[in-house]
C-alpha cells in the first residue's frame, strides 16, 4: 500500500508539471522524511527544477503545493525548508487498508526470470562461501516470486572441469582405486567429505613435483572427450557429490528446478552452434600472430571497439581468448553457448531426466544427452540473474559483450551479474572449529578459507554446529518439551540465524562469519527477529486469542474510526511509526529487486522488530482497561506480526513456537 501511494503521488506530480510547466519528468524522486511527524514522503524535485524554470526552489515548491489539488489517500502536501515538499497520508485510511491486507494490483513484467545460483564444483563438500551464494540466490528467487514473477532456479554443474579432474587424479594415481572401489565409496553418507580431504592432498602432490600436474591434463582431456573409463568415473564422482550438495542445501530449504551440466553442453555440441554464430557475427576472430597466435579471440569487455574489422586492430591486451591454440574451448566460450540457450537463441536443447525429489514433492531435473521424458520447459527466458562472486566479473561481462556483438542487445540488457564478496572466518570461529592459528592469524580481522589447502568450513559442519549451539539454549529454556520438539526448534533458530547472517551484509561486504554473533538473541540477528514474532504470538496466546484468526478479521475488532482516532496527533507518532513500517513490505521488496540487494530486507526486518520490542515494553496490552484502546493495540501487534512473518519467509526463515 505504501508503494501504491508513492506511485499515485508521483503520477499527480508528473501530471501537474506537464500541465503547468509543459515539462516531462519520467522519474520523480520521492524520499522518506527522517521522522514520521514530518510526513510519509518528501519530494526534493523543486531543487532540480530551479535551473530549468529559473525560479527559486521554494517558489516552485509553493506553486506545486498550491496547484496540485487533492490526491486520493493524502491529507495534504506541505512546504518545508528551502524547497522540500512533505506529503502526509490519511493515516486512518492507510491503516485500515493495511489491517484489511489490501493489495492494490501492480504491474508485473511479462516473461520468465532465470536465477542461477550455487554452481558448486562437484568435487568436494560445499563450504561456507557456497552458502552465501545459495542463500543470496534463494532469497532473490523468493523476492521475485513475492513480486509476482515466474522464476526458474538453475544450478550449473561444471562436471568436466579441472576441479573434478583433480579428485579423479587423487583416486586413480594417489589411492590407486578401481572403478568398483570408487563406486562403493560414493555410497558413503558423506562421500563429499572424503573428496574434500583427497582434493587437498592432490593439490599438495602437484606442488611436490611439477611433472605431476601433467596427469591432470591427461585426465581433463579424457573427461571432455567422454565415452571412456575416466569419463565414467568422473560421472560417478560428480553425481554422488552433487547429490550431497542438494541434500546440504535442502537443510536450508533451498531448492532447484534444473541442473544443466557442462558435459551435455559439450556432448550436445552447444559450443559448436555458438562457435558458428560467433564467427559468422564477427564477434570472434582468429589471431595469426603474437602471444595469442592460433587462438580464437574476441574483444575484451570494457575495451574500445576497433575502427576496422581486422583482428590485428585489437591489441593483445584487449583480447579475450575463447578457443585456445590447441583447439580446446575455455570456460567463457562454454558459458556463452549456455547463455544463448538460456535466452532461447541457440536452436538446441538438453535432454532431461528427474534427478532429485524434495520432501515437499518438488522434482529437480538434470540434463542428459538423450531423454524423451515429458518435462517442464526450461530456458527461453526474458531475464537472467547469475549469482556469482565478484572474481567472475570479467567472465560475466565477456558473455554480455558476446550477446551484444551478436545483435542481442535486449537480452544483454536483461542479463545481470548478481555479484558478491567472499566469506571468511573470524579468528574466534576458526579456533572453535579446531584450526591452529598463529599469533599473526589471531590478530587479523578475518581468516580466509582455501579449499585447495583443505582450510575452510564445510557447510554441513557449520549447520550442525549452529544447531548444537542453539539446542543447548533451547534445552535450558524449555526442558518440558520433548527432545524431538527441542531439536526442531533449535534447527529453526540455527538455520534462521545462518540465513539472516548471510543476508544482513551488503553484497559488496566481505563477511567474517562468527557463531556467537550469528546466534545472538540480541542485535541484528535472525533469532532477534524470530523472538519478536514469538513475543507477538504469546500476547494472543495469553489473551486466549488465535493471532491468525484475529489478523484475518481485524475490521471486526477495530473500526476505521478507531484507527483514525488512535493514530491521530503527535502522541500517536510512536504507534504510527510501527504501522507505517509494517506497510512497507512491498516497497522494500521492490527496492531489493531493483538493486539486487537483499540486505535492505534484512535491515527492514531488524528495524521493524526493534520498533515492536520498544512498543512491547512500553504498553501492557492485555492489562489495558480501555477496551477500544486494547483492541487497537492488539491490531497493531497482529499487523506487525503478519508483516514480520512475511518478510522472514521471503528470507527463507521460519519462526519456532517458542524460544
Amino acid at each position: 500500500m505504501y508503494r501504491h501511494l508513492e506511485r499515485r503521488l508521483a503520477q499527480h506530480v508528473r501530471d501537474f508539471l506537464r500541465r503547468t510547466y509543459q515539462l516531462e519528468l519520467p522519474k520523480i524522486v520521492i524520499e522518506q522524511p527522517p521522522r514520521v511527524e514530518l510526513g510519509e514522503y518528501a519530494l526534493p524535485l523543486a531543487f532540480d527544477l530551479a535551473k530549468k524554470l529559473r525560479k527559486p526552489p521554494r517558489k516552485i515548491a509553493e506553486e506545486i503545493v498550491s496547484g496540485i489539488g487533492p490526491v486520493e489517500g493524502f491529507e495534504k502536501l506541505e512546504l518545508a525548508g528551502a524547497g522540500y515538499i512533505n506529503a502526509r497520508v490519511e493515516r486512518g485510511r492507510l491503516a485500515a487498508a493495511l489491517a484489511a491486507d489490501e493489495k492494490p494490483r501492480a504491474e508485473v513484467a511479462s516473461g520468465k526470470v532465470l536465477v542461477e545460483h550455487s554452481s558448486i564444483n562437484p568435487n568436494k563438500a560445499a563450504h561456507v562461501g557456497h552458502l552465501r551464494n545459495a542463500i543470496l540466490g534463494d532469497t532473490f528467487v523468493r523476492l521475485l516470486r513475492y513480486a509476482g514473477r515466474e522464476v526458474d532456479i538453475q544450478n550449473y554443474i561444471d562436471n568436466t572441469g579441472v576441479q573434478v579432474a583433480d579428485v579423479i587424479v587423487g583416486f586413480l594415481h594417489l589411492e590407486k582405486k578401481s572403478r568398483s572401489q570408487i563406486e562403493e565409496l560414493t555410497r558413503q553418507p558423506r562421500f563429499d567429505y572424503y573428496c574434500w580431504d583427497l582434493y587437498a592432498r592432490v593439490s599438495q602432490w602437484y606442488e611436490q613435483d611439477k611433472e605431476n600436474s601433467k596427469v591432470r591434463h591427461q585426465v581433463l582431456h579424457a573427461i571432455e572427450e567422454g565415452a571412456n573409463e575416466t569419463a565414467v568415473i568422473a560421472d560417478l564422482i560428480s553425481t554422488a557429490v552433487l547429490r550431497r550438495h542438494l541434500e546440504t542445501m535442502d537443510r536450508l530449504d533451498i531448492e532447484y528446478d534444473f541442473l544443466p551440466r557442462e558435459s551435455e553442453i559439450l556432448h550436445l555440441h552447444f559450443w559448436d552452434a555458438a562457435f558458428t554464430k560467433l564467427k559468422d557475427g564477427g564477434v570472434l576472430f582468429f589471431e595469426n600472430e603474437g602471444k595469442n597466435k592460433g587462438c580464437w579471440v574476441m574483444r575484451r569487455a570494457g575495451t574500445s571497439k576497433p575502427e576496422t574489422t581486422e583482428g590485428t586492430e585489437v591489441t593483445e591486451e584487449d583480447q579475450k581468448v575463447i578457443v585456445r591454440s590447441n583447439g580446446t574451448v575455455g570456460y567463457v566460450g562454454k558459458d556463452i553457448a549456455y547463455h544463448l540457450w538460456k535466452f532461447g537463441l541457440l536452436g538446441k536443447d538438453f535432454g532431461y531426466r528427474k534427478f532429485y525429489r524434495y520432501p515437499n514433492g518438488h522434482d529437480c531435473w538434470i540434463s542428459t544427452t538423450v531423454g524423451a521424458m515429458e518435462h517442464p520447459h526450461f530456458g527461453d527466458v526474458a531475464e537472467i540473474y547469475n549469482v556469482i562472486d565478484t572474481r567472475q566479473a570479467e567472465a560475466q561481462n565477456t558473455v554480455i559483450e558476446a550477446l551484444r556483438g551478436l545483435g542481442y542487445a535486449q537480452q544483454a540488457d536483461h542479463y545481470t551479474h548478481f555479484s558478491y564478496e567472499m566469506v571468511a572466518l573470524t579468528p574466534r570461529c576458526a579456533a572453535e572449529l579446531g584450526y591452529e592459528l598463529s599469533d599473526e592469524d589471531k590478530a587479523r580481522s578475518f581468516i580466509e578459507v582455501s579449499g585447495r589447502k583443505g582450510f575452510g568450513v564445510k557447510a554441513d559442519d557449520l549447520i550442525d554446529t549452529l544447531i548444537a549451539s542453539a539446542k543447548e539454549e533451547v534445552d535450558s529454556r524449555h526442558p518440558e518439551l520433548s527432545d524431538a520438539e527441542r531439536t526442531t526448534i533449535a534447527t529453526q533458530i540455527a538455520t534462521g540465524a545462518l540465513r539472516y547472517f548471510m543476508l544482513r551484509f551488503t553484497k559488496s561486504s566481505v563477511i567474517a562469519f562468527d557463531f556467537k554473533d550469528a546466534l545472538s538473541f540480541e542485535g541484528e540477528t535472525g533469532p532477534y527477529a524470530q523472538y519478536a514474532v514469538v513475543r507477538a504470538t504469546n500476547i494472543f496466546r495469553k489473551g486466549g486469542l488465535d493471532p491468525d484468526d484475529f489478523c484475518r478479521d481485524i475490521a471486526r475488532y477495530v473500526s476505521p474510526d478507531n484507527l483514525t482516532k488512535s493514530l491521530s496527533g503527535a502522541e500517536a507518532n510512536e504507534f504510527w511509526e510501527l504501522w507505517l513500517a509494517s506497510a512497507k513490505t512491498s516497497y522494500i521488496i521492490d527496492q531489493c529487486i531493483a538493486t539486487t540487494e537483499p540486505a535492505y530486507l534484512a535491515k527492514h526486518v531488524f528495524q521493524l522488530a526493534q520498533l515492536f520490542n520498544t512498543f512491547y515494553h512500553r504498553h501492557p496490552i492485555l492489562a489495558e482497561a480501555d477496551e477500544k484502546r486494547k483492541q487497537f493495540l492488539l491490531a497493531t501487534v497482529a499487523v506487525v506480526r503478519r508483516e514480520l512473518l512475511r518478510c522472514l519467509a521471503v528470507m527463507g526463515i521460519t519462526v519456532p513456537p517458542v524460544m
